[in-house]
């Protein structure tokens, strides 16, 4: 029962998954938003925030898929963790974090997850929390690339 209550608090990012529209996209914001007050608080660099993406990878990984088996599905849209970890490994590509990169990097973020270029959609098939939290990932770093072209090019 705790282990069920704390997968279900996880992979809904503390209840973010259950907006009534558009979690995923509420997942995404509620990351952008951890990772503005992390970065303005303490300072963080854009790549500690892929290395935070890659910590919290192997817990949304679980908690994704033993909610997932919890609820009879393969993806449910109430699970948004691995669009947390997703949209903060794609701030990992940011030069600077500024409002134009953490927008930036929101948006990158969103059309990758959403468009699911090659080899995004194929990562689904992975089994499980592998599957539900792969795609994200490479969305973001889909997502990175794009920010990290841009702000060489000083484009934010």
């Amino acid at each position: 029962m705790m282990r069920t209550n704390v997968a279900k608090a996880i992979s809904t990012w503390f209840g973010c998954g259950y907006a009534p529209k558009a979690p995923g996209t509420v997942g995404s914001a509620a990351a952008i938003g951890i990772g503005i007050l992390v970065e303005h608080y303490s300072g963080w660099r854009p790549l500690w925030f892929g290395a935070l993406a890659l910590a919290a990878s192997a817990p949304a990984i679980w908690a994704a898929g033993a909610t997932a088996r919890q609820a009879g599905m393969q993806d449910p849209q109430f699970v948004v963790v691995d669009e947390v970890v997703g949209q903060w490994l794609a701030l990992a590509g940011a030069r600077a974090l500024n409002w134009k990169a953490w927008l930036a990097a929101f948006l990158l973020f969103r059309l990758f997850d959403i468009w699911k270029p090659f080899p995004v959609r194929q990562l689904e098939s992975l089994p499980g929390g592998w599957g539900i939290v792969a795609d994200d990932l490479m969305a973001g770093v889909y997502a990175a690339l794009v920010l990290f072209l841009a702000g060489w090019f000083n484009l934010y």
